[in-house]
């Protein structure tokens, strides 16, 4: 994809991220995520914390917590989901879906990796069927390399993973199968519903009446 072609589908993914919130019961937003200690307000304050953190003042949010950015993105999740409504946070997502934000370093292809992870954090959790369109997908699978999945700590020795719905495999082994979409997650350090994936490894990977956990904060797509 081209710079132009990416940013359309930043913009589209936010949109129909955005229309699924507008959907759900307000007791939704207090749901579990992906995210260890997140709910669903708290996924989107971090989704849609760049639109609010200029710059000059990330650098310092930055600093102040010792150069730690997960810290930081802990840090302002909490503060901003006790601080915004749910409508506050559904509006300022609507309100950028068009912004051009990317983060430092990865591009505009990295900005589309933050929605659609952070996307799916919230609807697989959730039990919604929502399937992120293959050319979006392609681009975020298409960042997946030793580098991405060390920076999850994610061990995969040993273990091909073989999507079911389209043609994409990583890794050599043992093979974990299931949807692509899920299959990336486990590359993000997710642990997914019991019964997503498929293998004898299916079990490290899932769990079954717990919440899923979130090794890091930003993927790492270069």
């Amino acid at each position: 994809m081209t710079d132009t072609e990416v940013r359309a589908a930043i913009t589209a993914e936010r949109t129909e991220l955005a229309e699924i919130l507008t959907g759900l019961a307000a007791e939704s937003w207090d749901a579990p995520t992906l995210c260890r200690g997140w709910r669903v307000r708290e996924v989107v304050a971090h989704i849609t914390l760049p639109f609010r953190l200029s710059e000059p003042r990330f650098a310092l949010e930055l600093l102040r917590a010792a150069g730690g950015f997960n810290r930081l993105a802990d840090h302002a999740a909490h503060q901003d989901a006790a601080r915004f409504t749910a409508e506050d946070l559904l509006k300022s997502l609507w309100d950028n879906v068009a912004h051009p934000w990317k983060p430092p370093g990865y591009g505009f292809a990295g900005a589309l990796c933050h929605d659609v992870i952070h996307g799916l954090d919230i609807t697989v959790p959730l039990g919604l069927e929502r399937r992120v369109p293959e050319d979006r997908l392609r681009v975020v699978l298409d960042a997946v390399n030793p580098k991405s999945v060390k920076f999850f700590g994610v061990h995969l020795n040993g273990i091909e993973l073989r999507a079911e719905d389209l043609d994409w495999s990583y890794g050599s082994g043992e093979v974990l199968s299931g949807a692509a979409q899920h299959l990336l997650l486990v590359l993000c350090g997710r642990t997914l519903p019991d019964g997503t994936l498929h293998g004898d490894n299916a079990q490290r990977f899932t769990w079954s009446g717990q919440h899923g956990r979130h090794r890091k904060h930003l993927p790492s797509p270069a």
